[in-house]
């Protein structure tokens, strides 16, 4: 019985006639099942005697059906390998791919085209003292951007102001209003020329459409010997022309007021409609943007980093970036900037092979 079993399993041209043999020895009608049934009406002696015989055919069987099986399995393997090829040439499965937000395209956009200008990027604490934040810039006490409902102070500057140990340059008593406060460690860390742009985020206590207590801005900064208005206004055309990549920009200098600058001015961009959508750029313009503030840099922010205003003079100017990329990506309101809405990510994302250059187009 023993030889016929194994002489059919090796015979077993394919898995299925293989698993016929299986059941016809092993299966619950199987014959070696019928055997091993036939024990339990054995006597003592004879089960002695037939036991081994009938486990030794169950086992011998069971171990020819496993190495037949994976002989075909091999068999089966090779033709499959031998057969198949694979086409490289297939594109891979797709799979998620993040994407840049805006407002970091944005800031690599800025200190691409200002590294073009001879500017390097500064930057600083967002935790910041009065002295750097507010005194320093010429912002008197009385000015309304720091009273309570304008500046997140931080309880430990308050504590210590109430107890009389606050040090307005040493304590660390706000969170930075703008990035200005980088300028003033600049001008206090490097000897002029100095040529620097400092983007990073900033607060104030303001919400809506157009606004957020959190929001980018990008400051810029010139010290050096005879610096005009004129340098100041060629440098903002330069960037506002790389940055929309039109050479149609026209600008509007408007007086205007800021404490740290003097004289100060806004800056207009014009816009032409197009099916109803303010485009910026246009020999002609339709209207008039403001998109940045800035002036010369005033005698007294000068003074309070220990230079000489009758030898150095200089310009600032400062624009939120998150407006920026409103403006030019055509977004209409800020607080999507911040809700992680994956949706909104992927639609206004730029890939990370984006990587702006002036040769290839900032806003590639």
């Amino acid at each position: 019985m023993r030889d016929h079993m194994l002489t059919a399993i090796a015979a077993a041209s394919g898995l299925d006639a293989l698993d016929a043999c299986r059941v016809e020895a092993l299966g619950k009608q199987g014959t070696i099942t019928a055997l091993l049934k036939t024990l339990g009406k054995m006597t003592p002696d004879e089960r002695l005697v037939q036991g081994p015989i009938i486990q030794g055919l169950r086992e011998a069987v069971a171990n020819g059906i496993a190495e037949r099986k994976a002989t075909l399995e091999r068999a089966a393997l090779d033709a499959r390998l031998a057969s198949e090829t694979l086409d490289m040439t297939l594109p891979a499965d797709a799979t998620p791919a993040g994407t840049i937000h805006p407002v970091s395209q944005v800031m690599d956009e800025l200190a691409e085209i200002f590294a073009d200008l001879g500017f390097a990027v500064a930057t600083g604490p967002e935790i910041e003292t009065d002295w750097h934040n507010f005194t320093a810039l010429n912002i008197p006490e009385t000015h309304p951007a720091r009273a309570m409902h304008d500046t997140f102070y931080l309880q430990q500057g308050i504590d210590a102001k109430a107890a009389g140990t606050a040090d307005e340059k040493t304590t660390f008593s706000l969170l930075r209003t703008h990035t200005s406060p980088v300028q003033i460690r600049t001008m206090l860390s490097q000897k002029p020329p100095i040529r620097v742009i400092a983007p990073g985020r900033t607060y104030r206590s303001d919400s809506d459409a157009t606004h957020t207590p959190m929001f980018h801005q990008v400051e810029g900064l010139v010290i050096d010997k005879g610096i005009t208005l004129g340098h100041l206004k060629w440098t903002l055309e330069t960037f506002v022309k790389a940055f929309f990549e039109r050479d149609d920009i026209v600008l509007r200098l408007r007086p205007s007021y800021f404490p740290f600058t003097e004289p100060s001015v806004e800056i207009d961009v014009g816009y032409t409609l197009v099916k109803g959508k303010r485009v910026v750029g246009g020999a002609e313009p339709d209207g008039w943007l403001e998109i940045l503030g800035s002036g010369m840099v005033h005698r007294k922010v000068i003074e309070a980093c220990g230079l000489d205003p009758d030898e150095w003079q200089g310009f600032a100017f400062g624009c939120g970036i998150d407006r920026l990329a409103m403006l030019k990506y055509g977004m209409d309101d800020l607080r999507p900037f911040f809700d992680g809405d994956i949706r909104w990510l992927k639609h206004y994302g730029f890939s990370s092979l984006d990587v702006p250059t002036l040769s290839g187009g900032v806003g590639a």
